[in-house]
């Protein structure tokens, strides 16, 4: 990577594009630390570290949240805006022939109607979420604990949501790598730095906020390595299914005959069933929250559904698998893939054209979900079991790894193509 990276850097071209994309970055982080006034910040940093949902809002943006900055809804709401525009163009017939049918124009139609959503999700987003902590939490300062107080902090939240897209769309067309991709990167690094850091501190005695000594940080560390290394490793395997093209003669011509395959990532469900399975856990207790702490529900909720208890990660773990095979089935569809390579004369090798084709995708589909699942869920469930064995708490989550080893990967790959281009530029 650090090769890549410094071949890049002796390009022109790639060195202003590293440059813009490390600005756009700073601007983004530098914009992260600006508070939005009438909210206690401390208290809401007490209330994120007891909510699943709240934590992974404030992971993405880099502790934004507990800070509550204008950054704090980050680009969550972009992508919440982004799955449900992928599920309504499956739901909806009009949509799904504007993505398929209208080309570069149907997209860009897409693209704006999303950013709409994006605001509007971030407004409703923020002003829910400060409406229950000030009802459960009084996080709110009294003035501004009114209707005018809610809204005005519900713009200011998604005016910096809104930023947030512009930059993350300026780094996707001037820089390097996915915009957006790289914002939540930068917020994940961000979090596990101030994690390690006071981990590390907390061990050698500099400060005293925890229960952390030498042995438990080398094991967060150890454990920290060993969850990358095996990200990584997982992330870029993929299934290659061997895809045979029969020869064509055309004009005295021949076409074709050449050998090719599908490849089909491991985990192409990426990080969304972890997503989607925190968000799902987590809004059952916001909604007993609203009933009161002192309610019967609520309490027995927060007694047998702790991020510990044993209840709390079985059920976490099915969701997460449950949600993988869900994203798997609106996102790959066996059918089309086999009718595009019999118009295009190819076959998976050994396995006959039509239903039989559709089977055997469907079937390594399935395979192939299944261990994604079982993997998120091992990996969502292992860091919780190990603060609970060791009595420490682990500064990062299986969701931020995860996102960000795809990232860099992801990044390094596009130097890498981009590097390749202009080095055989002079034989094209």
């Amino acid at each position: 990577m650090w090769e890549t990276l410094r071949n890049a850097w002796k390009v022109e071209e790639l060195r202003k594009k590293l440059i813009y994309t490390f600005l756009m970055l700073l601007l983004f982080r530098l914009l992260g630390v600006i508070p939005v006034s009438g909210i206690n910040a401390a208290v809401v940093k007490e209330v994120a570290e007891n909510y699943d949902m709240l934590g992974l809002v404030n992971m993405m943006t880099g502790n934004s949240f507990s800070q509550m900055t204008i950054m704090a809804m980050g680009i969550s709401p972009y992508i919440n805006a982004s799955i449900i525009m992928q599920l309504l163009t499956v739901a909806i017939p009009a949509l799904e022939r504007l993505q398929k049918e209208g080309g570069e124009e149907g997209k860009q139609k897409i693209n704006r109607i999303t950013r709409y959503v994006t605001v509007v999700l971030a407004a409703l987003q923020a002003i829910g979420i400060i409406a229950g902590l000030s009802r459960s939490n009084n996080v709110l300062y009294p003035e501004y604990n009114n209707f005018f107080g809610y809204l005005t902090i519900g713009v200011i939240m998604a005016g910096g949501t809104a930023i947030a897209m512009w930059i993350g769309e300026r780094i996707t067309k001037n820089g390097i790598g996915n915009g957006v991709s790289l914002l939540i990167f930068a917020g994940i690094i961000s979090n596990l730095f101030n994690g390690m850091l006071t981990a590390f501190t907390d061990a050698v005695g500099i400060t005293n906020y925890g229960s952390a000594n030498v042995g438990q940080f080398l094991l967060i560390v150890v454990v920290a390595l060993v969850v990358i290394t095996l990200v990584t490793f997982v992330d870029m395997g993929e299934r290659r299914i061997p895809v045979q093209y029969a020869k064509r003669v055309v004009n005295r011509k021949v076409y074709g005959g050449q050998s090719t395959h599908i490849p089909m990532k491991v985990i192409a469900v990426g990080v969304l069933p972890l997503i989607f399975a925190y968000s799902f856990l987590s809004f059952p207790g916001t909604i007993f929250a609203f009933f009161g702490t002192n309610s019967g529900v609520y309490k027995w909720w927060d007694a047998n559904m702790s991020q510990t208890s044993p209840l709390y990660l079985i059920i976490l773990a099915l969701l997460i698998i449950a949600f993988a095979y869900f994203y798997t089935s609106i996102t790959f569809n066996p059918r089309d893939i086999s009718e595009n390579l019999q118009k295009q004369g190819g076959n998976v090798r050994g396995i006959r054209p039509g239903k039989n084709t559709v089977d055997y995708l469907q079937r390594t589909s399935n395979r192939l979900t299944l261990f994604a699942g079982l993997f998120l869920a091992i990996l969502a469930t292992v860091p919780t079991l190990l603060s609970v064995w060791q009595n420490v708490r682990i500064p990062f989550a299986a969701s931020s790894i995860l996102i960000a080893v795809s990232v860099a990967i992801e990044t390094v790959r596009q130097v890498e193509a981009q590097l390749v281009m202009r080095h055989y530029k002079g034989f094209l």
